[in-house]
């Protein structure tokens, strides 16, 4: 069997543990940046305007215990995403990680005080409009 015609078998339907692990990797990739949004608020800027890195800063962050939960998140999630890789196309997965960008403009609004103008909603809803259209199209 060649590995198109195994690629292909796995994409006759998305099934719930696909959806899962999809899912599930999208969810930890987006906890992951809110979490390290958390550890630079804690550390500071860690990079000036000149190109300057900031060592005070660098250090700071490496104590942040946000910092460790968001790569930890990463970590986890690349596992999940790999899984999910193996069952569907990257044509139709990787469209889903704009599902993390919905998720965490709200996230972003309502934890960092993230303004949500009429032009991020209206880009949210094509967002969603493409990965539900991607989500049904016939493989």
């Amino acid at each position: 069997m060649t590995l198109q015609r195994s690629v292909l078998n796995h994409t006759e339907g998305l099934t719930a543990i696909t959806w899962t692990l999809l899912l599930g990797g999208v969810a930890l990739n987006a906890a992951a940046q809110l979490f390290l949004k958390a550890a630079t608020r804690a550390s500071g800027v860690l990079v000036a305007d000149t190109g300057g890195v900031s060592w005070i800063a660098a250090a700071q962050l490496l104590k942040q215990p946000p910092l460790w939960a968001g790569l930890a998140c990463y970590g986890i999630s690349v596992f999940l995403w790999v899984g999910a890789l193996s069952r569907v196309p990257v044509s139709i997965a990787y469209p889903m990680l704009s599902i993390g960008y919905v998720v965490n403009a709200f996230a972003a609004a309502a934890l960092f005080g993230e303004a949500l103008s009429v032009t991020k909603l209206a880009g949210i809803g094509l967002i969603i409009a493409g990965v539900l259209l991607l989500t049904r199209i016939p493989h």
